[in-house]
């Protein structure tokens, strides 16, 4: 076994093994094992790269197509995204940083287009050459293909940085932390969001539970992991939410329905006529809005599924 992430220890133990639930992308199991000495839990082993890239399908992002249930779509995506633009805007407002906003992991762009809507100057990277032009494309949001340990951008260039849903995918996080720390201006602001293995969903639905994402997730922290990452590499944690409500209400239907979420049907090629995919949306909306109670309860309590964290440098 490989030694923690966190803290280094060589001891841990086997919850489960966990497929692909929501995408489907190969049959196999993965193992996922949690440190004995800081409860970090991870795949171990790792995923070959080529295992990590096909897990990984085409249009991973956020993208509207035309019809009427894309729109709708849109309009329910840019509802719930007021969450991350209310919290990223006040980090932005609390900075004297001068500089861009770079959103790391873009996808299709739609969050740097609503913050460029509100008069933030953004940009965006995303690993995919196709998301950063769809950002370009549909949010005049300019984007750019690549990663953030050799980004095209100068040092203490960037007024705010974003990760949403980044670091749980990284085999190094620290690489992109400290690239991060290295990009802010002096004041900047970093927020960086992630699913939460300290929520009561993962204690009551265990390998069921949408934050693990396997295999796509190498890494499931709790917000204390997370936030000594960021001390390491040379941040100062400021605040903290455990409430999306893109996100929470959202992981718990597909926790209990992952059949029934957009993205993954639409992400797996399912057929289904107009009517088929509008009931579907609907049911999972119903199941969506049926979890807002249960997920604001859990974060009111610091056990949200979601840890949403600002920080600035040191």
């Amino acid at each position: 076994m490989s030694a923690c992430l966190v803290c280094g220890s060589e001891e841990s133990t086997a919850l489960f093994r966990g497929p692909d639930r929501l995408y489907r992308t190969t049959a196999k199991e993965f193992v996922v094992v949690r440190c004995t000495d800081c409860g970090l839990a991870r795949l171990d082993p790792q995923p070959s790269l080529e295992e990590v890239r096909r897990s990984y399908p085409d249009k991973y992002w956020f993208a509207p197509d035309g019809g009427a249930a894309g729109r709708l779509e849109e309009v329910y995506r840019r509802l719930v995204l007021r969450d991350h633009v209310g919290f990223v805007a006040r980090a932005m407002r609390g900075s004297k940083a001068r500089g861009p906003l770079l959103d790391v992991g873009c996808g299709g762009g739609l969050f740097l287009g609503m913050m460029r809507e509100r008069g933030f100057r953004v940009v965006g990277l995303d690993f995919s050459r196709e998301a950063a032009a769809t950002a370009w494309r549909r949010q005049q949001a300019p984007a750019v293909c690549g990663d953030l340990t050799r980004a095209p951008f100068g040092a203490g260039s960037c007024a705010g940085i974003t990760m949403f849903h980044v670091l749980e995918h990284l085999s190094d996080p620290r690489g992109y932390l400290t690239a991060a720390r290295e990009l802010l201006a002096a004041d900047g602001r970093l927020v960086v969001q992630v699913p939460n293995a300290g929520c009561w969903q993962f204690r009551l639905l265990g390998r069921r539970w949408n934050g693990l994402d396997v295999p796509r997730h190498l890494f499931d922290y709790r917000d204390r992991h997370v936030e000594r990452l960021l001390e390491e590499c040379g941040f100062e944690v400021l605040r903290r939410k455990y409430f999306s409500l893109r996100d929470n209400p959202a992981g718990l239907a597909t926790s209990v329905a992952p059949g029934l979420d957009p993205m993954a049907r639409r992400v797996r090629g399912v057929t289904e006529s107009g009517g088929a995919r509008l009931a579907k949306d609907m049911i999972y909306l119903a199941l969506v809005a049926a979890a807002l109670g249960p997920t604001l309860v859990e974060a009111a309590f610091g056990a949200g599924s979601t840890v949403m964290i600002e920080a600035r440098g040191r």
